[in-house]
């Protein structure tokens, strides 16, 4: 019997039976133009039967008055029907909603209030600018004299341009005469030109590996990053 590994290792079959269909192929010449289609997916029996269109059912409904039976008639219920029609009775410590007009006691009825309670029942009051002709009028508290500390004085500051900032740069401006008249040496000529490559047909191999990368051996510092990381071994 597989185990799960083997099970989970196995590759997911192809529904669509498409056919093996690589997205690069080295060949040793241009491959021929096709004109027809080079994919025919072919469905299953089930995506067939899922892509049909459903079937519209044109009969007459029944009217929602039918006559009932001579047994539907005469039935008695039995009493497991009979408690189960029954409604649910309410907890033992339910108690019905409280009127909005409840009666007070005579306790809540000559109870005076404390002079804290009285000092906090008292409206906020605002101070009002001086000389103003509408004292009635609540005043907003962006109009109420204050003074800011220096501290928010200093934050309030705008900063100032550092003394190199020259702005934004135009979009025309003038091309130097040294640029104008620059000659590229022979070295940058020979980086600016694209690298040659041969074609596949021409026999171009991208599997051939350079000499240097054959001889190539890796520092002692990638050596020691290949190795495993230390695992804590429990001491027995």
């Amino acid at each position: 019997m597989a185990t799960r590994t083997q099970r989970l290792a196995q590759p997911k079959p192809d529904r669509l039976r498409y056919p093996d269909r690589r997205s690069v192929y080295w060949l040793d010449e241009l491959p021929p133009e096709k004109t027809g289609s080079t994919t025919k997916p072919e469905l299953s029996h089930r995506w067939l039967e899922l892509s049909r269109s459903k079937k519209l059912y044109t009969e007459v409904t029944l009217s929602p008055i039918w006559e009932v039976s001579e047994h539907a008639l005469r039935a008695v219920a039995s009493s497991r029907l009979c408690s189960l029609a029954q409604p649910r009775a309410p907890v033992a410590g339910w108690r019905p909603d409280r009127l909005p007009l409840a009666p007070l006691n005579r306790a809540t009825q000559t109870a005076v209030a404390t002079s804290r309670i009285c000092q906090l029942a008292q409206p906020k009051r605002r101070p009002v600018l001086e000389g103003s002709g509408h004292k009635s009028k609540p005043v907003p508290m962006t109009h109420l004299p204050c003074k800011a500390s220096a501290h928010i004085e200093l934050l309030a500051t705008p900063k100032h341009d550092h003394p190199g900032f020259e702005g934004e740069r135009s979009v025309c401006w003038l091309v130097s005469r040294a640029a104008r008249h620059y000659n590229a040496s022979q070295r940058l000529l020979e980086l600016s030109s694209p690298k040659e490559r041969k074609a596949l047909f021409e026999g171009y191999d991208p599997y051939t590996v350079s000499r240097a990368a054959r001889s190539a051996s890796p520092s002692p510092r990638i050596r020691q990053l290949c190795l495993p990381l230390p695992r804590k071994c429990s001491s027995n």
